[in-house]
């Protein structure tokens, strides 16, 4: 999978002109559809379908700061799948420097916001995201 790339805006950062840490969560979102289109699964064909990802939890451990006009590699990687949650973890570097490690928890739901089975209701995106989750452990 490609890294996703965000260039820090001006306007993402602070007083002290550093990137203001709230933005970390919106770059994690910015990265996680990105990574579900490259999966062939964007939030897009899913709403299509019927299915809704909100977020249940994110963490994020900031290790440096970054500000404008620094360039974010962000990677996504499944930490864990199971048939109605989904852990992502997301690396995010400026150069060589890994600037924030963060973590967020989804789970799928119809449009009644009943749990969707994703193992038995899309076996295929199921099989991708275990399939992914494999190659990291």
């Amino acid at each position: 999978m490609k890294p996703y790339i965000h260039k820090i805006n001006y306007y993402e950062t602070d007083k002290m002109s550093i990137t203001h840490h709230s933005n970390y969560i919106r770059f994690m979102e910015e990265a996680r559809l990105d990574f579900m289109d490259q999966l062939g699964w964007g939030y897009d064909k899913m709403e299509e379908i019927g299915i809704i990802s909100p977020v249940v939890s994110v963490t994020c451990n900031y290790k440096k700061t970054t500000t404008f006009p620094n360039v974010l590699s962000i990677s996504v990687s499944v930490a864990k799948c199971s048939a109605v949650k989904l852990t992502l973890c997301y690396t995010m570097k400026c150069g060589d420097d890994t600037v924030c490690t963060a973590e967020s928890s989804h789970c799928f739901l119809d449009p009644e916001g009943k749990p969707v089975i994703l193992e038995k209701q899309f076996p295929e995106f199921y099989a991708k995201l275990k399939e992914i989750e494999a190659v990291k452990k």
